[in-house]
């Protein structure tokens, strides 16, 4: 790992790490659902509900959840990936799945865009882009619903199990 940054833009937030492996790797673990728990810098992922790696846009995968501030605290997010092209980005919308089995995205994307620095170092930035939330959500959820250094506690966590692979 070398340099970490992050940036607040008006309506994203990103961060920017480099570590020291192929982008492939890293690449990998982002695109398997089972690691997230131990990517999340929040510490509100718990557990994938499905396991099966992210092979292509429009795949459904979704993610056991807690907050404590959350109506139900215990919650299961549905995810919908918008962004599939191994080994340099992958991104997801997040929502629910609705009483009916439909599928409502709430508007943010988590993103990851991975740029090989070399056969064996990558940058890796991590955006949280909310800009396509409708106003009626931003009523009831403040954006982004965690400070800046959570992208980069994620990436951090990322490093530590990419370089432990």
């Amino acid at each position: 790992m070398t340099r970490s940054v992050h940036t607040v833009d008006q309506e994203n937030v990103s961060a920017t790490l480099t570590v020291a492996v192929p982008a492939a790797k890293v690449f990998a673990v982002l695109a398997d659902p089972t690691t997230h728990a131990a990517i999340d810098g929040t510490g509100w992922v718990q557990e994938a509900a499905d396991r099966a790696p992210l092979t292509e846009v429009g795949q459904i995968f979704r993610m056991d959840m807690h907050y404590a501030k959350h109506p139900a605290g215990d919650y299961r997010t549905a995810n919908q990936v918008v962004v599939l092209d191994p080994p340099r980005a992958i991104g997801w919308l997040t929502g629910y799945e609705k009483d009916d089995g439909q599928l409502e995205l709430g508007g943010w994307i988590w993103r990851y865009d991975l740029t090989p620095l070399g056969p064996s170092e990558t940058e890796v930035t991590l955006t949280y882009d909310w800009s396509a939330v409708p106003q009626f959500r931003r009523e009831y959820i403040r954006f982004p619903p965690f400070g800046p250094e959570h992208l980069a506690n994620s990436l951090h966590h990322l490093a530590e199990l990419v370089s432990g692979r």
